[in-house]
């Protein structure tokens, strides 16, 4: 049985990780809610830009023979983006996008198709490094927050890829944020635009009737031509995804390592409790050992 002094070091050593635990929370909290206003003024925007591009390839009929609009004859080389953070403590942020990550290369291989890593945040990169898996581009250092030119320069990589043909589709994973304690796995596909998520995406939009359609497309006309305003979209549609995707990340990272802190500091307290109630049961032991001593003695001496 542990002694009195190594249970009260315990007790400190745990009230001490539990003071760390409190200050990180709160230090996750004050950043949600700055991360939670970049989402809720970007996606407006976000949404707008993918709207306008799907309905410029609509307008456009056939999308026209551009590099970055031409779709590859066949998929033999997919694209992997994994978002996540450059930290740990965050519960199973970091760990589920990986995951998602590796099973769909798992699929992809298993229809004979090779995939190609690329990882935003240092946790992505160290565990597809681990797993000895080659990331073709890590970028880090900005999970934390993210700006504009660390999406485009991602996409940049991105679209570089697809274009020279390093790759022939390119899918996304991130968290997606839906409140500090409920974050979404998700998985997007960037290019082709034939194949994009943005082609399918009609029934979040709210379903006009036939008229209200036909008016609605009658009032949009395109100077220059669709086929023009699509290929100059196209780049730009690329990099607010990306960035949305890592705004939604940052939130999500900062919710999930909020809750797993304040788990950790709940969890602390009833060890500390636990820890408490041994130390007094060991004291009333060491007591009751003395009495008995005393009495012991008493009695040898009459």
């Amino acid at each position: 049985m542990a002694s009195q002094r190594d249970v009260r070091n315990r007790i400190a050593s745990v009230q001490n990780i539990r003071t760390i635990t409190r200050a990180m929370e709160m230090v996750a909290a004050a950043r949600l809610r700055r991360a939670e206003q970049r989402i809720q003024s970007l996606r407006p925007y976000a949404d707008a830009i993918r709207r306008m591009t799907r309905e410029a390839a609509e307008a456009a009929g056939q999308v026209p023979s551009m590099p970055i609009l031409s779709e590859h004859e066949s998929v033999a080389n997919v694209g992997l983006l994994l978002v996540a953070g450059d930290r740990g403590l965050a519960g199973a942020f970091n760990s589920q996008i990986v995951r998602a990550g590796v099973a769909a290369a798992r699929e992809h291989e298993a229809q004979g198709r090779r995939t190609l890593f690329f990882a935003s945040g240092r946790r992505p990169a160290s565990s597809l490094g681990f797993r000895g898996l080659e990331v073709a581009g890590a970028f880090t250092g900005f999970s934390d927050r993210p700006s504009y030119a660390d999406a485009r320069q991602i996409a940049e990589r991105l679209i570089a890829a697809y274009v020279d043909g390093e790759v022939d589709r390119v899918d996304i994973f991130y968290n997606g944020y839906v409140s500090p304690i409920s974050q979404v796995v998700r998985r997007e596909t960037l290019l082709p635009l034939q194949q994009a998520s943005i082609m399918g995406e009609d029934a979040r939009d709210e379903t006009p009737s036939s008229g209200e359609e036909s008016r609605s497309q009658a009032l949009v006309e395109y100077e220059p031509d669709p086929d023009e305003i699509l290929g100059r979209l196209v780049p730009d549609y690329v990099e607010i995804s990306v960035f949305r995707a890592l705004l939604e990340s940052t939130a999500s990272e900062h919710g999930a390592r909020m809750t797993a802190m304040r788990n950790a500091s709940d969890n602390a307290g009833v060890l500390i409790e636990d820890l408490t109630l041994q130390m007094n049961r060991a004291r009333q032991a060491a007591i009751t050992q003395e009495i008995m001593e005393v009495v012991a003695g008493a009695e040898g001496l009459g």
